[in-house]
């Protein structure tokens, strides 16, 4: 069976999710031939109670029970676990220091009941710290066969194009994929989004990346936690302008036409567009995993696609 082109988000499991839910939901993704699992060592620490152990803990619970390590991809992050407990934003993240990596990836290892990350990923920049020290540690972690490859969140173009450059140069292991907010609609220019840590796709690294086929892009928040579909989860204020008026109607439209939901039409947009890209799709149902499933097979033609496109 083909691997699925979606990633399944874990920020709920071990906390608002029970391990029976969870158990269920990663049951079945792996059975429609899902492989790749999206979770960080902070995961959800923003939520009252919770330290940012629980995602990794659930999966590692999973894991050990089913014994199927072998037939998924792990992905997790280092870097934006708070070190002040009880701190519910970045201001006391870990960072990216060698010191720093080298207790993170420790930390994931133990908790997801592993000896080695499959993609392991700088969760936000650091910029107080040397790119050479943190590449160098990603380097250190894979030639110990602890990760097996390097991944940049929430990061610029520019950015990710100097770190490549510096891994090129000193014979290390390059990030081989970008992991960035992204999805249908597009914000107000400029607009500064309420979670200060999100990064959205720009047009250059839209560019950067048709440059440079050997990076993918996983792209979270694509289905905007619902609301592009709830009317209990309206669309955030920085996407209000005439642009997402007329891209939801088209979305609608094409649904329609398809006999598909709203949420199946984004996520076809992003998996068979010209700019490969995985969709990192957060889920809390067996309904909702089976309705991103449904997206797979949905195919958008060129006329169909050109009508999307037209008004982003």
């Amino acid at each position: 069976m083909t691997d699925l082109p979606l990633a399944l988000g874990t920020i709920p499991f071990g906390t608002s999710l029970d391990d029976e839910t969870t158990f269920a939901i990663l049951d079945r993704f792996v059975d429609a031939g899902g492989t790749l699992l999206d979770t960080a060592n902070n995961y959800p620490f923003w939520n009252e109670g919770a330290t940012g152990d629980e995602s990794e803990l659930a999966i590692g619970r999973w894991l050990a029970a089913r014994g199927n390590r072998d037939r998924v991809v792990l992905s997790t992050k280092c870097g934006a676990r708070p070190t002040v407990p009880g701190d519910r934003t970045l201001d006391s993240a870990e960072g990216l220091s060698a010191v720093a990596i080298r207790s993170a990836v420790e930390g994931s290892l133990r908790r997801l009941g592993t000896d080695h990350v499959d993609v392991y990923w700088a969760h936000v920049e650091d910029r107080s710290v040397p790119l050479e020290e943190t590449l160098g540690t990603f380097a250190e972690l894979v030639g110990a066969g602890q990760v097996r490859e390097i991944g940049a969140s929430n990061v610029a173009a520019w950015r990710l194009e100097r770190a490549r450059a510096l891994s090129r140069a000193n014979g290390w292991p390059a990030y081989t994929r970008v992991q960035l907010r992204h999805t249908y609609l597009r914000p107000r220019p400029g607009v500064r989004l309420a979670e200060s840590g999100h990064v959205l796709v720009q047009d250059e690294m839209i560019d950067y990346l048709r440059s440079e086929p050997d990076v993918t892009l996983w792209a979270y928040n694509t289905l905007m936690a619902g609301a592009y579909t709830r009317r209990d989860r309206p669309i955030p204020e920085g996407y209000d302008h005439p642009g997402t008026t007329h891209g939801l109607a088209v979305l609608r439209e094409v649904a329609g036409e398809l006999g598909a939901t709203v949420n199946q039409v984004v996520l076809a947009w992003l998996i068979g567009g010209d700019l490969p890209t995985i969709p990192i799709v957060g889920v809390s149902s067996l309904a909702q995993l089976e309705e991103a499933l449904g997206a797979v097979d949905l195919k958008l033609d060129d006329e169909l696609r050109a009508r999307l496109d037209a008004v982003r």
